[in-house]
């Protein structure tokens, strides 16, 4: 695949190299026909996601460790949002014949980055040819039997909350994509720094959904699509509505500060941006002052309430003097135009 020095099988076994490693509860990792693993005594969470170069990412302003990383994280994320802790990821990745081995192997190298991180271990996958590059990652993790998040749990009356501040990783991929000239002023100040990490490599919020599942989180979802189309979601599943006073939203400080040198709208960047892979959650009434101040404590994570559910659907937006209007869901759809 553009490097002639390495056949399939020593690529396989280079990244065989990579991702090994003793971990627990492994007990044959890759280089076979299929890994080994010890079964949890909890229940099994099973998730995936795909990466598409010229759908979620380009090359050429992502590294391969980034993309690596980020195909472990965007998983582990969906494990976090049902209250659960990742065990084991399997990859499955396609690339253009002219893709250089270095690229490869560096992608990989992101992959075991982010499963350290979250104390993981990648036990196997597949490689082969594809028209671009493709990488696919399914994550298996654990739960208590009782205990995982569902969707589908949200009541009129409990509170909206959200995990952290939102718009970083859209306003990052404004910044990337820009023309350099255009941003080439703030590309290498520490908040545009920021933003730029926030889209390359973002942080599943692991702790603080466990976390929320002890507070009696009724209903969950990560922040991948965008603020108000992940709530829509949540409102779907449950049967009910949503109200969300706007002036209470956390818009990202980074994203204000590109507010000031890029011609976008920092409270749109944290309603419909997407990717920034908070944790959005119903929580009953009684629950958010001592689910703010557990996450405050343990994470140093900031717990925002942001509205209501109530009887019906749709969402509603509440203005600085309570008006009220219609809110339209919006986010990042692939199949979307």
């Amino acid at each position: 695949m553009g490097d002639v020095s390495f056949t399939e099988d020593e690529l396989a076994e280079t990244l065989r190299k990579i991702l090994g490693g003793d971990h627990p509860g492994v007990r044959l990792g890759p280089g076979d026909d299929a890994a080994l693993v010890d079964p949890s005594r909890h229940l099994t969470v099973l998730t995936v996601d795909m990466l598409v170069e010229g759908v979620d990412f380009e090359r050429a302003t992502a590294t391969p460790r980034d993309v690596g990383y980020k195909a472990i994280a965007v998983n582990v994320s969906d494990v976090a949002a049902m209250g659960g802790s990742p065990r084991f990821a399997l990859s499955a990745a396609g690339f253009p014949e002219t893709t250089e081995t270095g690229w490869i192997i560096e992608l990989f190298a992101g992959m075991r980055e982010a499963a350290d991180e979250y104390a993981m271990a990648v036990v196997g996958g597949d490689l082969s040819r594809a028209d671009r590059v493709v990488l696919s990652v399914t994550v298996t993790g654990e739960v208590p039997d009782g205990g995982a998040v569902m969707r589908t749990g949200a009541r009129p009356g409990d509170r909206i909350v959200v995990t952290g501040a939102l718009g970083a990783a859209a306003g990052g991929l404004r910044l990337l994509r820009a023309p350099a000239q255009s941003v080439a002023h703030v590309i290498g100040t520490p908040w545009a720094r920021e933003l730029v990490a926030a889209q390359s490599r973002p942080a599943a919020r692991l702790g603080e959904g466990r976390t929320l599942a002890r507070h009696g989180a009724r209903a969950m979802i990560d922040v991948s699509d965008g603020l108000t189309l992940d709530l829509a979601r949540l409102c779907r599943a449950g049967g009910v509505g949503a109200a969300i006073t706007l002036g209470v939203v956390p818009v990202a400080d980074t994203v204000r500060l590109l507010g000031e040198v890029m011609p976008v709208e920092p409270l749109a960047l944290a309603l419909e941006g997407g990717e920034d892979f908070e944790l959005l959650a119903a929580l009953p009434p009684d629950a958010v002052e001592g689910a703010t101040k557990d996450l405050h404590e343990r994470f140093g994570t900031p717990l925002t309430d942001i509205g209501e559910f109530r009887e019906g659907s749709g969402l509603v937006a509440v203005g600085s003097a309570g008006s009220e209007r219609p809110l339209e869901p919006k986010g990042w759809d692939h199949f979307g135009s």
